[in-house]
C-alpha cells in the first residue's frame, strides 16, 4: 500500500506545492491535485473528486482560498464522503487558527469515518512574500488592523514538514497539530524584521479593518477581500496570542523563527519587483 499515490489537493498553492515537492523529494508517488493537471481536482467541480480519490492511500487538503468561503465546510463535508467512498485511508486537512468556519472544517474530518490528521496554522508568514501583502511591502509599507495583537507567525515550510510527516511515517493519525512560529510578533515587529532582512525601512502602518479590506480587493478582488477581513476582524483580537507546541511534536524541533524566513525570501528575491 505504501507504493499508492498521495493526492495533493491545491498542488499550485502556497503550501501544496511544497508539500507535493517534498513527498516526490522522498521517493513518494504523488498526484497533484488542480484545476490543471493530469486528473483534474475542482472544488467547484464534484465530478472531478472522485477521479482524483481514487486509488489515492491518503490525501493533503487544502481549501482556497480559505474553509471561511461560503460552501466550503459543506463542500469539505461532500469530498470527505467521497474519499470514503473510494477507500481513501487517511486525510490531513490544513486549518486556520482560530477561526470558526474552520474550526466546522475540523469537525467534518473528525468525523467522517476516514483517519484524519489536523494541521491547524497560524498566520502565515509567506503572506509577506508569495501573497496580497507582498506589493505594500515592495513599496515599503506593512498596513496591518489589529493595534499591538501579537501573532505568532508560521513559517509554511514548517506547515509543509508537519503535513508531509503525517502522510508519510507512523503515529499521526488522530492527532491535531497546532502550528506555529517560536515566539510572539506585533505587526511592528515583522516590519523591523522585513527591514532587517531587505536593507530597507519597511513602517508597519496600523488601519482599519475597513482599509484592511481596500487593501486586500485592490490585489484580490472585492470577494477574497469579504472573507479575508472577516478572518482579520475574527483572528486579530489576542486569541491567538501564544505559542503552541505542534512543530515539535509533529517533527521533534522548534518551529522556524520569523527572522530566519525573512532573510531566506529576501536572498531569493521574493521583495524584488521582478520576483
Amino acid at each position: 500500500m505504501k507504493d499508492q499515490e498521495i493526492l495533493v489537493i491545491g498542488a499550485t498553492g502556497k503550501t501544496g506545492r511544497r508539500v507535493a515537492s517534498r513527498l516526490e523529494a522522498r521517493g513518494v508517488p504523488v498526484r497533484r491535485g488542480s484545476r490543471s493537471s493530469t486528473t483534474p481536482f475542482d472544488w467547484d467541480a464534484p465530478e472531478t473528486w472522485a477521479a482524483a480519490l481514487r486509488g489515492s492511500r491518503a490525501a493533503y487538503v487544502t481549501y482556497f482560498p480559505d474553509l471561511a468561503f461560503p460552501g466550503a465546510v459543506e463542500k469539505l463535508e461532500s469530498l470527505c464522503e467521497t474519499a470514503r467512498d473510494v477507500d481513501v485511508e487517511h486525510l490531513v486537512l490544513l486549518s486556520g487558527r482560530g477561526e470558526h468556519h474552520a474550526r466546522l472544517g475540523e469537525e467534518v474530518v473528525q468525523q467522517s469515518g476516514v483517519d484524519f490528521t489536523i494541521v491547524r496554522a497560524a498566520w502565515f508568514a509567506q503572506n509577506f512574500s508569495e501573497g496580497y501583502l507582498r506589493d505594500p511591502i515592495l513599496a515599503g509599507v506593512l498596513p496591518m488592523p489589529g493595534g499591538d495583537v501579537a501573532e505568532p507567525i508560521v513559517d509554511i515550510d514548517d506547515i509543509a514538514e508537519v503535513a508531509v510527516a503525517a502522510l508519510t511515517e507512523e503515529g499521526h493519525k488522530g492527532e491535531l497539530y497546532e502550528v506555529t512560529g517560536p515566539r510572539l510578533m506585533t505587526f511592528a515587529d515583522m516590519a523591523a524584521g522585513l527591514s532587517q532582512a531587505t536593507g530597507r525601512n519597511i513602517r508597519h502602518i496600523p488601519i482599519s479593518f475597513e482599509e484592511f479590506h481596500a487593501t486586500i480587493a485592490q490585489a484580490g478582488g472585492a470577494f477574497v477581500a469579504d472573507v479575508f477581513t472577516a478572518i482579520a476582524r475574527e483572528t486579530l483580537d489576542g486569541r491567538n496570542a501564544q505559542t503552541t507546541d505542534g512543530v515539535m511534536r509533529a517533527l521533534g524541533r522548534s518551529p522556524r523563527d520569523f527572522a530566519d524566513f525573512a532573510l531566506a525570501a529576501a536572498r531569493t528575491g521574493a521583495w524584488t519587483s521582478a520576483a
